[in-house]
């Protein structure tokens, strides 16, 4: 399991995802499921996955080699004009994937399935993110869905919709999202440090504040144990509730 969240400010974008896959409780490795291309002053595109790992790195390694041979037949990320395109070039090359592993099946076999997040922006439009199901299908964000979460988002999704607002700051979005996904580790043990972030400023057309939030990271430790001290203080601010009197014997 994993988790990642995709997010639309007016500021820009912001990318984040833990690097967790397991195969059991035995069989715990680290693994990077964010992924950037840029092309600085022309384009900037992030891509972020959830699901079988072999099918997200299959997907990775063909887009990447591909945008790797401008030659080649192939579409290319750092060739197509819009980020529309991107969305629907990273779709098709999912469903081949997943066909080719399902051996050329109708539906996209479970066992292969994978969901991603990709966003960005090419020069001459502005920033956009699209999230991609396993079908080949996707949806892009808006205003009513500013944000896009694959992967254990159930734990890590009450935060953002209490409160997600698109005027945040990146520093205020880090905060947001360093809460989600500790809510989320917290609760299940397939989502886990270390975290990677991507900030990109609208319009930039490069690479914006990015990195990884290890495990023992002073700024994570704190911001969870506030965050747990918060919750308690909260609930025991909140007015008790009056249970009914008890009924007495009939008779």
């Amino acid at each position: 399991m994993t988790y990642c969240v995709g997010m639309v400010l007016e500021k820009g974008l912001v990318f984040m995802s833990d690097t967790r896959t397991n195969a059991g409780l035995d069989n715990i490795s680290t693994y990077r499921k964010m992924t950037t291309w840029e092309h600085p002053g022309e384009r900037v595109i992030t891509l972020m996955s959830a699901g079988n790992l072999a099918t997200t790195q299959a997907v990775v390694s063909l887009l990447d080699e591909r945008s790797k041979s401008p030659g080649d037949r192939a579409p290319s990320l750092l060739a197509v004009p819009s980020m529309f395109q991107a969305a629907r070039m990273v779709a098709d090359t999912l469903r081949e994937v997943i066909d080719h592993q399902g051996h050329g099946g109708q539906r996209a076999d479970s066992a292969f399935n994978a969901n991603l997040i990709i966003g960005g922006q090419i020069a001459g439009s502005p920033p956009r993110l699209f999230l991609i199901y396993p079908e080949g299908n996707f949806i892009e964000a808006g205003a009513d869905t500013p944000f896009f979460q694959i992967g254990e988002t159930k734990y890590g999704r009450p935060i953002l919709v209490r409160a997600f607002d698109p005027k945040m700051s990146f520093e205020e979005a880090m905060k947001l999202l360093v809460v989600s996904f500790d809510s989320t580790l917290k609760a299940n043990l397939s989502v886990g440090a270390p975290f990677d972030f991507h900030f990109y400023e609208a319009d930039s057309l490069a690479l914006g504040p990015h990195g990884r939030i290890e495990q023992d990271d002073p700024y994570l430790q704190t911001v969870s144990e506030a965050w747990g001290n918060a919750l308690k203080t909260a609930l025991e601010q909140m007015p008790g509730f009056t249970l009914p009197p008890r009924s007495g014997p009939t008779a």
